[in-house]
């Protein structure tokens, strides 16, 4: 019979879109005891989830909480409690996970509409206004921050026109959420889904999200109570057609086992909820100010070492997102040896791209717990040496000096970031 090792993963400087590195005291919030579901201590940690949620996606809604799964299953959630079928939808697509949106609402059975934008630019506000007025959707689902080019969508005008249309409106915040302001209820977002395996640093497997009551009244308009746990009158009014498709991703059912009715729909994840609660207590402890500023702070320090270094950037400067940066791979060098090299030589990995990218970027996230100095300027030094063992010509040190050079012209906004 096979013997195995213990578990011992390698401790790596994870510099990606996502994940990333997570926070220890994350880490050790998710070895606390287990407690019951319907313990009261455990739904005293449930409320001041939900809490912490309403500060981090700035809302007074009363829905916000996660769904236990990753980013995708807060997604799906959203779109399928709120996409019945037949309902047009409008879909504006600027990188892969514009895509996935598409993707999604066909499987609702809805009547999509997209309009694209090329990959490495986002839209202008009256673009998407303008396609609103056009197709008359009864929902727009758009991507706040898109890994996949690095850039990020202007939101607040077209959630006033979403808004004065009538229009729901479903925002990916995945990548954002944390790391970069996320408005809902100043830029009258609908619904909006966030991340934890990004700028909040805990292990993938929950996505928070938050809706309205403008989003609300589809999602129960729509709600057909599980079968199990139905009373008489609820068999009644169990005949809707167009009745949310999924179980597990009914929002009309999951509100009711996070509101004080605490109706049982699943077991919830004990462990992932420690995890959240404590990334989440440790963003608004830093400061949401603070935060922004960190993650500012290090994207400029990376792009003037990759600058320096002599390396080009993808995509339109004016709608970058700070949370991740693109480098373009020089003509000639094989990019995936390159990270190859940078995971098995200095311990740090950088991601490749998707679709129509593939081959042609790297990608590197500053992110969370990632977003350090010594992350940087690790990074840079690494980078370095591994490009000029792929017979690239670069100017030796100038990288890890320039990012030096940001760090100390700095040195105020430094020392405010316990991070660092």
């Amino acid at each position: 019979m096979r013997r195995y090792v213990d578990l011992s993963p390698s401790q790596r400087c994870i510099m990606t879109p996502g994940p990333v590195e997570v926070d220890p005291r994350v880490l050790r919030a998710m070895s606390f005891p287990i407690l019951g579901q319907f313990d009261p201590e455990f739904t005293c940690i449930m409320n001041e989830t939900m809490e912490m949620l309403r500060e981090l996606f700035s809302t007074d809604n009363r829905w916000a909480y996660p769904i236990d799964g990753t980013s995708r299953s807060g997604i799906e959630a959203a779109m399928v409690s709120l996409i019945a079928p037949g309902d047009r939808v409008l879909i504006p697509i600027y990188g892969r996970f514009g895509h996935l949106l598409h993707e999604i609402a066909e499987r609702c059975g809805a009547e999509v509409f997209v309009i694209e934008k090329t990959w490495g630019s986002v839209f202008e506000p009256n673009e998407v206004i303008a396609a609103i007025e056009r197709f008359t959707p009864d929902v727009v689902a758009i991507v706040h921050g898109e890994t996949s080019t690095g850039r990020i969508q202007p939101l607040a005008e077209i959630g006033q026109a979403c808004r004065e249309m009538d229009v729901l409106l479903i925002v990916d915040a995945v990548a954002t959420i944390g790391g970069v302001p996320v408005e809902t209820d100043e830029w009258m977002l609908d619904a909006v889904i966030g991340g934890t395996q990004k700028c909040l640093s805990i292990p993938s497997g929950m996505a928070p999200i938050t809706y309205n009551d403008r989003a609300e009244a589809k999602l129960l308009s729509r709600k057909q109570v599980e079968r199990g746990l139905r009373t008489g009158q609820e068999y009644a009014e169990s005949t809707k057609l167009s009745f949310i498709r999924s179980n597990y991703f009914d929002l009309s059912m999951l509100q009711d086992y996070w509101s004080s009715t605490r109706l049982n729909h699943h077991t919830e994840m004990t462990s992932m909820l420690y995890a959240l609660r404590e990334g989440l207590r440790l963003t608004l402890e830093e400061g949401f100010e603070a935060r922004f500023a960190r993650h500012i702070l290090h994207e400029k320090a990376l792009l003037a070492g990759l600058t320096a270094m002599g390396l080009k950037l993808y995509g339109d400067p004016d709608c970058k997102l700070t949370v991740v940066t693109c480098v373009l791979i020089p003509e000639g060098v094989d990019g995936e040896s390159v990270r190859s090299m940078l995971l098995n030589r200095f311990g740090i990995e950088i991601a490749s791209s998707f679709g129509p990218l593939k081959g042609l970027i790297w990608r590197i996230g500053t992110m969370g717990f990632s977003c350090r100095e010594n992350n940087i300027l690790r990074l840079l030094g690494a980078f370095e040496a591994v490009l000029i063992r792929h017979g690239l010509s670069l100017p030796c040190g100038y990288g890890v000096q320039a990012a030096l050079d940001v760090y100390e012209a700095n040195e105020y906004k430094r020392n405010q970031f316990p991070m660092v």
